[in-house]
Order: structure tokens, then sequence, then C-alpha cells
């Protein structure tokens, strides 16, 4: 037999510096939103109602790490490896402020319990890969992470996203239209709406101050399709998303299980 074939091969751990301190103590919450087959998927998702405490330890910790890297202007920023367990799983969405990070080109997001992440990623633009890998609470992500143009490379555990390729778990349902004054946009449920606030518009930019509109559509981020939630102002900007990426639900959409998606792989 050729000495290649008997030489076992190395390969490289890309997380390996990415894994925050243990402790005994859980630093996530266990979820089975999704199912793992086409035999495990729900007839039904939801989103994650969890509301962030602004007051937690985890919280508080996060916030000064997103404002040491804002000032020194550091490349690569991977918060959760500074954070305890315990304060690791008090954290469940990233704040506003990440919107500062304008130089980080690496985000490492591995192994989080996060549940959403917010619009204003969309101002890291010069982010070029995109890792939150095992982070298995994060089912879908913000339209505005398409403005971050720059990102070629992305680990996503896919299996744990909604209407993912391989055995197609459905979406959550939205309701298309929420008009002014049946709700304020400022105090939503996220596990109705998916977010506890829309105050800008996905495709423009602009203000969300009468009528929200929200649908999914999945498109390639970096080098996987993520299906994405977008809050829009109008038809007009509904009218303006680009087509969703070949092989998924062919238009923008509300979800829920009437929706036909491709067959799944597995």
């Amino acid at each position: 037999m050729p000495a290649e074939e008997t030489t076992p091969q190395l390969f490289p751990n890309r997380f390996a510096d990415a894994v925050g301190p243990g402790g005994g103590e859980p630093a996530r919450d266990a979820c089975r939103c999704v199912g793992h087959s086409t035999r495990t998927r729900p007839a039904r998702v939801t989103f994650h109602g969890e509301r962030q405490d602004t007051g937690a330890a985890g919280w508080q910790h996060l916030l000064a790490l997103v404002d040491e890297a804002a000032a020194d202007g550091r490349p690569v920023f991977r918060p959760f490896v500074e954070m305890s367990a315990p304060e690791r799983r008090q954290v469940v969405t990233l704040p506003p402020t990440i919107a500062q990070l304008t130089a980080v080109k690496h985000l490492v997001l591995y192994g989080t319990n996060l549940v959403r992440i917010p619009p204003e990623i969309g101002s890291m633009t010069s982010l070029e890969r995109f890792d939150p890998y095992t982070s298995h609470r994060l089912h879908w992500y913000p339209y505005e992470l398409t403005r971050c143009t720059g990102i070629t490379d992305s680990t996503v555990s896919t299996r744990a996203l909604y209407g993912n390729f391989k055995y197609r778990p459905p979406f959550p349902a939205l309701r298309p239209v929420t008009r002014a004054g049946e709700a304020d946009l400022g105090a939503l449920d996220p596990a109705v709406w998916g977010t506890e606030a829309v105050r800008t518009c996905s495709v423009c930019a602009g203000p969300v101050d009468r009528d929200l509109h929200q649908v999914w559509i999945s498109r390639l981020v970096g080098t996987d399709v993520l299906p994405l939630l977008v809050n829009a102002c109008s038809t007009a900007c509904l009218a303006a998303l680009p087509e969703p990426h070949s092989g998924y639900v062919p238009t923008p959409h509300t979800g829920g299980p009437a929706v036909v998606q491709p067959a799944g792989r597995w």
C-alpha cells in the first residue's frame, strides 16, 4: 500500500481558541426547536421568546468587551472566550453597540446561547469572516447581515436553521402586515415578531414608523445560505428584495406550515 494512504492526516481545529472557560456550570441551554432530521422536524415552529436581562453580569461584561473592541480597533472579535460559563448563558442577543465595530473583520460567536442577532450587525461592514458555529439556538439571522458585502467565509451550524436544505424544518409564521397602532414597534413580543423592537427598515434603512411588513428570504451569506428575517417599512421595499437563493422557497414568504419547500436531502 502506498505510504500516502497509510499516513494519518492532521486537520487543524479552527475553533480551538474560540471556547470560553468552563467551571462546571452550563454555558448554554439545550434546543430542539427544529429537530435534527426529516423524522424529528416539527410541523410548526415559533421564535424563541427570551428577553435579554440587561442587568445580568454577562450582559454588562459583553457591553464592556464591545466598547474595548471599538476603542482599540481590533480586527478579530471573540467576546465569549473572555466570559465565564454562567455569563455566557445569560446572553441571548448581542447589544446594538456592535454597530461601533467597523474595524472587525472576523466575528466569532462559537457555542453561544444566542437566540437572535440585532440588525445593527449590518453596520459591521468590514466583516470578512462570520463564525456562529455551534450556536444551536440561532435559527435565523437579520436581513441587515447582507449589508456586510465583504463576507466571503462563514461557518454556521446549518442543521439548526429554519428551512435548511438538509431536512427543511418550517419557518415561524409571520404577520404579513402590522398596521400602525396595532402594536408598539418599540416594545414587541420576540416570541411573535422575532425581536423586541423594530425601528428601521431592513431594506432602505429608513424609519419604520407606520406599518411593519415582515417576510422570510433565504440568501447566501459567505458560504452558507441563511434564513433572513426582513422588517420592511412598505410594500415597495418588499418588492425591491432580490431573488431568494436557488433551491429554496422561490419568493419571499411569511412562513408557517403551509409554505411549500423543496424536498430535503436527509
